[in-house]
């Protein structure tokens, strides 16, 4: 065994001496330890899903809901506007609801009439 460390030892060197670890992606940069908020069971199974471009879900819900919010901002019409606030309260609960974590942490929920006189009036004779 000790033999071996031996050999790994002697190319790394030699590695070293050619140059061969200059210019490296990250080089001089303090390395990040992306596991340490991870549940030890869950950290192979996330490092699996990472590599093959996948996301947590709770991450992807979260996605979801940035890209809600977007469009939530670009619409015009107040029923429209209803109807994607009921999306997204629904898609923040999910997400609330996933995370398991302190009250206090939790994504408020968008509110239909705070979010439509932000975003534009809404239709008159429009009741909710």
């Amino acid at each position: 065994m000790f033999a071996y460390l031996t050999i790994v030892e002697q190319r790394i060197v030699e590695a070293q001496k050619r140059g061969d670890f200059k210019n490296l992606p990250g080089a001089g940069k303090p390395l990040t330890f992306e596991d340490d908020n991870i549940p030890e069971e869950l950290r192979l199974a996330y490092k699996i899903l990472k590599h093959a471009g996948c996301l947590p879900p709770e991450v992807e819900l979260r996605k979801e809901i940035r890209r809600t919010e977007d469009l939530l901002a670009s619409m015009e019409d107040a029923e429209e506007k209803y109807r994607t606030i009921k999306k997204l309260n629904l898609l923040i609960r999910k997400c609330n609801m996933m995370r398991g974590g302190p009250v206090n942490f939790d994504i408020p929920e968008a509110y239909e009439q705070k979010l439509v006189e932000r975003f534009g009036a809404q239709k008159s004779g429009t009741a909710r």
